[in-house]
């Protein structure tokens, strides 16, 4: 399955116009969360091919939510990418531990994002 619909959460308001901008420059149709609650509103409403996830938020942080994404049946199909500042090794191995299918460490580049995605497609 192509990946065309992408949710991006973050609390950050540049990550998330950043990140946002490089996936609508490549044909990608994105939705953006600042937050857990806001996340979960936005996967009820329609469900994305695939979710850039941050760790660091308030409420609910990425590793909490991604797995509960995960162990949820309705959702746990919908790769989750972390992308966080969070870069030590441990917090890669917890994050994939977590359901995320890659862990990607901010700042993130483009093309890293990009072919993050495609090898998810």
């Amino acid at each position: 399955m192509a990946i065309k619909h992408v949710l991006v959460v973050d609390d950050a308001l540049t990550e998330l116009v950043y990140l946002s901008e490089i996936l609508s420059k490549h044909g990608y149709a994105v939705r953006t969360a600042t937050n857990g609650e806001e996340a979960m509103r936005s996967l009820a409403e329609q469900k994305p091919d695939a979710i850039l996830m941050d760790v660091v938020m308030p409420g609910q942080n990425g590793y909490q939510l991604t797995r509960a994404l995960s162990k949820d049946p309705a959702y746990s199909a919908i790769p989750v990418v972390i992308c966080t500042s969070k870069s030590q090794e441990s917090d890669r191995v917890w994050g994939m531990r977590q359901g995320a299918r890659d862990y990607l460490v901010k700042p993130i580049r483009a093309e890293q994002l990009l072919a993050s995605l495609r090898a998810l497609g």
